[in-house]
Parts: structure tokens; sequence; C-alpha cells
């Protein structure tokens, strides 16, 4: 009983390391992890460089066996700290961490100059990992929740971004014409957005007044155009942190591993469990 007992807690605890961020522990766990998934993604993008792989090859090999078997460890500690693995194992994060690891073991048994370029591929899933540094800045939450908060706002937006493009190009098309570059109406259309984000690759321009005066226009239109999301956005955010207490529990449910997001929630939002006071 005592056995069982210890051995509860010790799988409590390692949850709380490896879910939660309320604790040193876990902010340190979260810290170390993250340095290991950039060093992992620093290496396979030196790996991509002919002349340092082919003089740092064997170094760079050993990195990625030792960043291989930290991975694995890893995911073999989240599935061990839930009650259910299978929530962990099937979710986005869990498949990558998979996926991202098993490249290397692959290599062990298929061997052959044909199979190089599919593993390098392979390898290439680790770069997802970085996908994760979300889970270790703590304003990620209130920026994420207020993305979806302006969704339908930045949707409408968008929307009639996309039609005033579709009408400025369709100008474009009868004042400028082929003999000006703009071809067709899509053509046309492409030259729009590319000005109204200021980009201005410049492979086409407006060549008479009419044409120039309206580019003119459609130019300081994208000035005030890049600025419309951002405040909607920026309110929204300013809005959450209003209720920001209330949020952030920087604690886990031990039964699925999801990240709970109220500090006075009883159940987790995921799978239904019931969150114990001291969680």
């Amino acid at each position: 009983m005592k056995t069982q007992q210890a051995k509860n807690k010790w799988i409590a605890k390692l949850h709380e390391v490896i879910y939660g961020t309320h604790t040193p522990a876990g902010r340190l766990f979260d810290i170390i992890l993250l340095v290991i998934i950039v060093y992992s993604v620093i290496i396979v993008m030196l790996e991509s460089v002919p002349w340092i792989d082919q003089h740092y090859h064997k170094f760079l090999n050993y990195s990625e066996w030792v960043v291989t078997i930290l991975f694995s460890i890893e995911y073999i500690l989240r599935i061990i700290s839930i009650r259910q693995p299978r929530k962990y194992i099937f979710s986005f994060f869990g498949i990558v961490d998979f996926l991202s690891t098993i490249p290397k073991y692959l290599s062990l048994f298929l061997i052959g100059s044909q199979y190089l370029t599919a593993f390098r591929i392979l390898r290439l899933l680790r770069v997802f990992r970085i996908l994760k540094l979300v889970r270790f800045v703590g304003e990620s939450n209130n920026l994420i929740r207020a993305l979806n908060a302006s969704k339908t706002k930045i949707f409408v937006f968008v929307f009639f971004i996309a039609v005033i493009s579709i009408l400025l190009g369709t100008v474009m098309y009868i004042v400028e014409g082929p003999d000006n570059g703009f071809n067709s109406i899509p053509h046309s259309v492409y030259w729009t957005v590319v000005t109204l984000t200021t980009v201005g690759y410049g492979d086409i321009s407006p060549q008479t007044p009419l044409g120039q005066f309206i580019a003119t226009i459609v130019m300081i239109i994208g000035y005030g155009i890049i600025a419309v999301p951002t405040g909607i956005v920026s309110a929204e955010y300013a809005s959450g942190m209003n209720t920001a207490k209330k949020m952030d529990a920087g604690r886990a449910c031990t039964e699925c591993g999801s990240e709970i997001l109220r500090a006075d929630a009883h159940y987790c939002r995921q799978c239904g469990n019931k969150l114990r006071e001291e969680e």
C-alpha cells in the first residue's frame, strides 16, 4: 500500500514538473526543454549547409543522437505521468513529438544512399517542435485569446480588403491594359495586393498618369490597412488583461495533460476530469 502511494506521489510530482508551469521545477523543465528544442533546430539548419556538414558531420551526428535520446525520454515521461496516455499520444503535439523523434532510430535499420534524402526530410519534422515554444511564453495565452476574440472582425476586414483588391485590380486593368503589363484582371489584382501590402516587387508598374494616380491612392490606403488588424487585436488584448487574474493558472489536467486556463476551473475542458484543489 505504501509502495503504491509512493508511486502515485512520484507520478503526481512528475506530472507537476512536466505539464505545470506554476512551480520552480516546472519552469526549470520548460526552460531546459526550450534550450534543447532551439539547439535541435539549429542542428537541422546547420546540417543543411554543405560545407558545415562536410567539416562537422560527426559532431552534428552525435548531437542529433543526444537530442533524439533526450526527446525520447521526455516523450516517455509525458506518457507515464498522465492517467490517459492516449490523450497525449494522439494529440497534435504528441504526434509531432513522435514523428520528430523516430527518424534517427529508423536510420539504424534502413541504410542506403537512396534513403538519405528521405531521412533528411523526415528529420526536418523536428523543426515543428519549435511550435511548442508558445507554451513557454506566459503572455501567449492572452494573445491567443485576443486572436480568437478578434477572428470575426478580422475575417470581415480581410473580406473587405479582398473586395477592394478585386475592384481596384479591375480598374487598373481597364486603365492600363495589357500594353502596360496588366495582362488580365487576376494579374491586376495581384499588383493591387502587392501594392496594398507595401511590398512593391516592381515587376508591374502603371505607366499612364491616371494609373499612377490610382497607384498613389492604393499605397496610401495600404498604410491604413496595415494598422487596422493590429488595432483590433490590441483592443481585444487590452480587454482580456482585465480578467488575467482568473486566467493562466499554469497547471495541467492529470488525466489528459491539457492546460487549465482558469484558476477557478473545477473540471478539465478537454476530458471532463474533476480537478483536485491542489492542482
